[in-house]
Order: structure tokens, then C-alpha cells, then sequence
């Protein structure tokens, strides 16, 4: 995988914190981007429909342009302050631990010898368990605040005022461990993402 190259004379610190920033400023902007849509998966996901009744969102745009309408057109980017926080964290960590990690799995390579595929996606896999091990506090805030606003449409004060708000009222409601909600199933996800993402890039490179 290309990153950005070292320079002559710059530390392994130095080098990793970089490509780190790198990493986390270029899937901030990603999330920034994108997350109307993914507060239109959220809605859609976690929406309840009576028997009998027809749902409330259909489709991507349709929930997207009803929440517009109802909510307010910032709504479609609530959570952001909790996505940034994590793709700080997941991103910058999954993208700057991969080559190391890489090197790792691979201990020390003859010249003109580059690592197979299969150690590459044992790398995505590596690092994509931690970075999300991690980061799994921020992603639990961001789906609980982009969902939050089905209870005002239904007569409910907001639950929580800001991502700060959010990741105390689940420490005071469960202790420190419930930020870690549903880690399995985010381990299993995105160590899957990671390496396909992470192991096919740097293969066809």
C-alpha cells in the first residue's frame, strides 16, 4: 500500500503519526459528505411500522426528503460531531497501523519480494479489530443521536443534547463498559471491511 513517503531522517513515529492525520482528515471529509445517507440507512433501520400500517420512510431519498421536511434540512447530518470523532479514530488508526502491521505479519522480505495477498488481508483484519475496538464508544453515540429524532416526532424531548451529553447518559445509565455495546458484531463488520478495503487497494498497487 502507498502512503506517503518517508522522508530521509524522519523517525517511525513520526512517519506512522502522519500518515495517521492523513488518514483521519480524508475520512472526516468523507463522513461529512456522506452521512445524510447514512442517517437515512440509520432512520430506516431502526424504524418501527405497525401491522397494518404503511412505514413512515421509504427508500433513501424519500427518508431523506422526509426528514428535511420535518426535522429540518441540518438534521440529515445529525451524529456528524460523533462520526468525526470516529473516523478520527477508526480511520486514522486503520489506514496508519496497516503498513506496519503488514510488515509485521510478514517479518523481514527479500528485495523485490512484496507480501502475498493473504498477509495482506490478515493485516486489514489485524487492524481494522483494533481501530474499531476503539472507536466503538463514538460509533454508538453517532447511530443513538442520528436516531433521535423519531421520539420528537413523536411527542419526546431530545434524549441527548450533544455527543458529550450522549456518552454520559450511557456511562451514568451503565457504567464505562456499555460504550462497548455491540462490539461483535462491529469487530466482525468491519475487520471484514478493512482487509477488503485496505488488502485490495494495496494488491492492485
Amino acid at each position: 500500500m502507498q502512503t506517503r513517503k518517508r522522508r530521509e531522517g524522519e523517525s517511525s513515529v513520526a512517519y506512522f503519526m502522519k500518515n495517521v492525520a492523513c488518514g483521519s482528515a480524508a475520512a472526516c471529509w468523507a463522513e461529512f459528505l456522506t452521512i445524510p445517507a447514512d442517517t437515512a440507512k440509520v432512520r430506516l433501520q431502526i424504524q418501527h411500522t405497525p401491522a397494518g400500517q404503511e412505514p413512515k420512510y421509504k427508500g433513501m431519498i424519500g427518508t431523506a426528503k422526509k426528514i428535511a421536511a420535518e426535522e429540518g434540512f441540518t438534521k440529515l447530518w445529525g451524529g456528524i460531531g460523533a462520526g468525526l470523532q470516529r473516523q478520527v479514530i477508526f480511520a486514522g488508526l486503520r489506514i496508519g497501523m496497516y503498513v506496519p502491521v503488514r510488515d509485521m505479519v510478514t517479518g523481514p522480505l527479500p528485495d523485490g519480494v512484496n507480501p502475498t495477498l493473504l498477509q495482506k488481508i490478515a493485516a486489514g483484519i489485524i487492524t481494522g479489530g483494533i481501530a474499531i475496538t476503539i472507536a466503538n464508544p463514538t460509533d454508538l453515540v453517532k447511530v443513538k443521536m442520528q436516531g433521535q429524532g423519531v421520539a420528537v416526532l413523536e411527542g419526546k424531548p431530545l434524549q441527548y443534547t450533544s455527543s458529550i451529553d450522549c456518552y454520559r447518559k450511557i456511562i451514568a445509565d451503565g457504567g464505562v463498559a456499555k460504550l462497548w455495546t455491540g462490539l461483535g458484531p462491529n469487530i466482525a463488520r468491519n475487520c471484514v471491511v478493512n482487509a477488503a478495503e485496505l488488502a485490495s487497494y494495496d494488491q492492485y498497487k
